[in-house]
């Protein structure tokens, strides 16, 4: 097994893609995984009260370039 420092150091972000509105949605920083996934659905709720449909949600790490993506640009 490798070992990959800077890997293991990367924060772990929410992403969620919205069809309707077609938009992209990064939320974090988060320490892991666990502390991401408890945290989403409190953002699903908040796009389904403002009308969002469409939604698929990923956690990841890394560091997203924008926060928010609109119409996919």
């Amino acid at each position: 097994m490798r070992f990959f420092p800077f890997q293991t150091r990367a924060p772990w972000w929410v992403r969620i893609h919205t069809e309707v509105p077609h938009c992209i949605y990064y939320f974090g920083p988060f320490t892991d995984a666990s502390e991401a996934r408890s945290h989403q659905v409190g953002y699903i709720e908040d796009l389904v009260q403002e009308g969002a449909q469409g939604i698929n949600v990923v956690t990841h790490k890394g560091k997203p370039e924008a926060l928010t993506i609109v119409n996919g640009d």
